[in-house]
């Protein structure tokens, strides 16, 4: 079993940018496949990437990407999610998890979850 444990979050101005952390405990985490995902007021929690556990290729939802990227530091045991060019809709709970099964989109695919950080983007 793994620990998440979201960090990073504030308040942004329209166009600035923030980085999330996400440190895990608890088994290896090299073992997982890791992903963000994010829940606006009054929304369904939605996918926003996800990165294997070594080699390949990340997943991006659509709306960020090119302005977001997922990183992993598998000697600190630590997820990234770095924000760029943030805007109003980006305003979100984001949440990490952690996959034994393999890269996904879905929620459903991810057994471990942190508790949110929230990201405010102010207009």
């Amino acid at each position: 079993q793994v620990q998440l444990a979201e960090s990073g979050g504030g308040l942004v101005q329209t166009g600035g940018s923030l980085r999330l952390s996400c440190a895990a405990s608890g088994r290896t985490f090299a073992g997982y496949w890791m992903a963000w995902f994010r829940q606006a007021p009054g929304k369904e929690r939605e996918f926003v990437a996800a990165i294997p556990r070594r080699i390949g290729s990340a997943l991006y939802a659509e709306s960020v990407k090119g302005l977001f990227t997922i990183s992993r530091d598998g000697a600190k045991n630590t997820l990234f999610l770095q924000m760029n060019t943030l805007n109003p809709e980006d305003t979100a709970v984001y949440y990490c998890a952690a996959s034994t099964a393999y890269l996904s989109r879905w929620e459903s695919d991810y057994s471990y979850w942190g508790q949110g950080t929230q990201v405010t983007v102010s207009s």
